[in-house]
C-alpha cells in the first residue's frame, strides 16, 4: 500500500528534524518535506500534495492559525496541530480545531526534544487517523478574541447564539445526557450543546483530550452555550442546565448521593487506552441513572464506549449515534452501531433537535400515566 505522505511545518529546525525522524521510522508513512514557515509550506503543499501536514501554531511570516484558516477555506486537507502545553497554547488549539484541524499534539514547553520523542506513538497514531478523516471546507474566519474563550456568563462578548428552543421546565431534573467523543469531537460536541436550552437536563461529557486542555475547552463552550459548562470536579452536584467536561488525565463517572447525582473524578489506569474513557462514563450511566439516561456517541477513532453504550441501552437508556457522513472519523459511532447500542443514527445537525423531541415525548408519556 502507498505510504502516508506528510509535510512538517515548524519554525524550529530541531522539531522539524525530530518529527521527520519519527515519521520516517514508520513503515507506512514518509515525511516528504519540512518547512520553516507557512509561506514555504504553501509552496510545498502545492508541489508535493501531501496526505497530511503537521502545523506549529506560533511561526514567523504568518501565524499558524491564519495559515490554517486560509488552507481550510482554499485547499482543505488533514492537519495535525503541534501545540505548546501552556494555557495560551490550549486556547489557540481550541480555535485551530474549530477552523478544521483534525487533532493536535501537545509538546512540552521545556525539554522539547525528549518530550516529542516520548510522544512518537501518539504523533504517528494521529497522523494515521488524520489521513483517513473526512475533511470539509471551512467557512470560519479568524477571530482572535474568540480564541481565548472567557465565558459569556462572565460578561465577555461571545459569538451570536442560535434561536433557543422552548423551556423544558421540571423535565430537566429527571434526566441526564451523556456524551462520548474523540477525534473531531470538540466541534461535534459544541454543535450539540449550542442548540440546547438553558434549562435542559445536565450534560456529562467525556472527550478524549490530554491534561491542560480541557479547562480551556470547557471555557470556550461556556462562552458559546446557554447552559453553563465547566471542567468537572470530584464530588460536585450535577445540576440541570450545566455541562461537565471530564478533566484530561482523569476518568469521569456519575454516582448517587442521597437524592442527588454527583460527579466522580478519579485517577486510574487507562481504559481502552484512554483516560478519560467514555467506557467509564457510560458504564456509570447504566449503573446509576438507567432509564433516565440519554446517550450520545459522536465522532472518534476506535471503540471506546461502544460496549458500555449497549449496557446503557439494556438498562433502559435511549441512545443517539452520529452518522458516518457527518463524522470526521467514523470509528466509535460505527462500533456503537455494531454493538447494537444505537436507538437512532443521525446526522450531527439533527441530534440536538431529536434529543429535545425525545425528552418531550417521554415527558408526555409520563403525564399520561398519572
Amino acid at each position: 500500500m502507498a505510504k502516508i505522505t506528510v509535510v512538517v511545518v515548524d519554525d524550529s529546525a530541531l522539531v522539524r528534524s525530530i518529527l521527520t525522524e519519527i515519521i520516517n521510522r514508520q513503515p507506512d508513512m514518509e515525511c516528504i518535506g519540512a518547512a520553516a514557515d507557512p509561506l514555504l509550506a504553501r509552496e510545498m503543499i502545492r508541489s508535493l500534495n501531501p496526505d497530511v501536514i503537521t502545523l506549529d501554531i506560533e511561526m514567523p511570516k504568518m501565524d499558524g492559525l491564519d495559515f490554517l484558516s486560509r488552507l481550510m477555506r482554499l485547499r482543505p486537507m488533514p492537519v495535525v496541530m503541534v501545540s505548546t502545553l501552556t494555557e495560551r497554547g490550549a486556547e489557540v488549539t481550541m480555535k485551530a480545531l474549530e477552523l478544521g484541524a483534525v487533532d493536535f499534539v501537545a509538546k512540552p514547553k521545556i525539554g522539547v526534544a525528549d518530550g516529542i520523542r516520548l510522544l512518537a506513538d501518539d504523533i504517528t497514531d494521529k497522523i494515521r487517523i488524520a489521513s483517513k478523516a473526512h475533511i470539509r471546507r471551512s467557512h470560519a474566519a479568524i477571530a482572535p478574541a474568540a480564541a481565548t474563550g472567557g465565558g459569556a456568563h462572565a460578561g465577555v462578548s461571545a459569538p451570536a447564539k442560535p434561536v433557543t428552543m422552548a423551556s423544558l421546565g421540571r423535565l430537566s431534573t429527571e434526566k441526564i445526557i451523556f456524551i462520548g467523543a474523540s477525534t473531531g469531537g470538540t466541534e461535534a460536541t459544541k454543535d450539540v450543546l449550542i442548540n440546547l436550552p438553558a434549562d435542559c437536563p445536565a450534560v456529562v461529557i467525556t472527550q478524549h483530550m490530554p491534561p491542560g486542555f480541557t479547562k480551556s475547552y470547557a471555557a470556550r463552550l461556556d462562552s458559546l452555550c446557554r447552559i453553563r459548562v465547566k471542567e468537572a470536579t470530584d464530588g460536585e452536584r450535577i445540576l440541570p442546565g450545566h455541562g461537565y467536561i471530564a478533566p484530561g488525565g482523569f476518568h469521569l463517572s456519575v454516582e448517587r448521593s442521597g437524592a442527588n447525582y454527583i460527579a466522580r473524578v478519579q485517577d486510574g489506569e487507562p481504559v481502552n487506552r484512554h483516560k478519560p474513557s467514555v467506557e467509564v462514563l457510560f458504564n456509570s450511566a447504566a449503573r446509576v441513572v438507567g432509564q433516565n439516561a440519554l446517550g450520545i456517541m459522536l465522532t472518534g477513532m476506535g471503540a471506546d464506549g461502544a460496549k458500555a453504550m449497549k449496557v446503557m441501552k439494556d438498562a433502559g437508556a435511549y441512545n443517539f449515534v452520529q452518522d458516518e457522513a457527518t463524522c470526521v472519523v467514523f470509528g466509535m459511532p460505527r462500533e456503537a452501531i455494531a454493538a447494537g447500542a444505537a436507538d437512532e443514527v443521525l446526522p450531527l445537525p439533527q441530534i440536538a433537535t431529536r434529543l429535545i423531541e425525545r425528552l418531550r415525548s417521554t415527558a408526555g408519556m409520563s403525564m399520561n400515566r398519572v
